[in-house]
């Protein structure tokens, strides 16, 4: 299993009808649970998640494209959703895979972003706090907890050996070393590999369905078009190690390097021709 879980990243189990202790169960056989410091936690099972979202109480925060918990100084090594409430349509989740992403970027982007490290924060949990001297004491304290760690931009899986690419718009503020516009410039180029369809995978959910993923090289989204109806998820992670990244000078990843010329367009077979195509030929000939 654990063999299967970070060669794709992604494991999909349907028709699990187990109970919650049996959920946690199964994440402690890959590390120890971690417990979120803003979401909203079960009393007595302080590292299950519960996000139940609703007609009276709307989804936030998850309709973007982020890593789990990169504010902290080790991220979780997993995440592990089940799903209670399903809606009729939507309320999909979708998968998108940095190691994916950091291979189909050019030889000299590569090159620019090695070594690089970027400041990450939990800056869409900020809102939770008003201005009262208790909520301020708190966030002085969670602060004081989470200060801002400076993370790889190209992370190595530490049992693969991967890269992959580690920002997300959700968590990451800065890029060390490069003026404000380039930074965000940069970042935004980065944040969009996600977006790419071919590096996705889009997961319908069913009832009983357990879905787990690599924190370490996956990002998600989950959409947020399913309102009013109710969706209910529960959700444990499981605690990582500190982010390695690349070092020394840039050498091409190992075994997944592209060959020279991979941005060259191959050659058309034989078959339907676009019509911009065949007036191009015209001109040319």
């Amino acid at each position: 299993m654990r063999d299967a879980f970070v060669r794709c990243e992604v494991l999909i189990f349907r028709n699990q009808d187990i109970t919650l202790d049996e959920q946690m169960a199964f994440g402690r056989l890959f590390g120890s649970l971690s417990i979120h410091p803003f979401s909203p936690n079960l009393d007595d099972r302080r590292e299950v998640i519960v996000l139940d979202y609703s007609a009276d109480n709307p989804p936030a925060l998850t309709d973007e494209w982020h890593s789990d918990e990169t504010f902290r100084e080790c991220p979780p090594l997993a995440t592990i959703l089940r799903s209670k409430i399903v809606p009729a349509y939507g309320g999909d989740t979708l998968f998108s895979s940095m190691t994916a992403a950091y291979a189909g970027l050019s030889e000299r982007m590569k090159q620019y972003i090695h070594g690089m490290v970027a400041r990450h924060d939990f800056k869409p949990f900020r809102r939770l706090f008003t201005q009262s001297d208790e909520h301020w004491a708190k966030l002085r304290e969670i602060e004081r907890q989470f200060p801002n760690p400076w993370h790889p931009v190209v992370r190595v899986h530490p049992e693969t050996g991967r890269r992959s690419i580690f920002v997300n718009p959700q968590f990451t503020v800065e890029i060390k070393g490069l003026p404000p516009e380039e930074s965000n410039m940069l970042l935004q180029f980065l944040y969009s590999q996600a977006w790419i369809p071919e590096y996705q995978l889009r997961v319908k959910w069913e009832p009983d369905m357990v879905v787990m993923w690599d924190n370490r090289s996956v990002q998600h989204y989950a959409v947020h078009d399913y309102y009013p109806q109710r969706r209910t998820m529960e959700r444990i992670t499981v605690a990582g190690e500190p982010v390695i990244g690349v070092e020394g000078p840039y050498t091409p990843e190992e075994g997944v390097a592209l060959p020279s010329g991979h941005d060259v367009r191959p050659q058309r077979k034989a078959g339907p021709v676009r019509e911009f195509e065949r007036h191009m030929g015209r001109i040319a000939s």
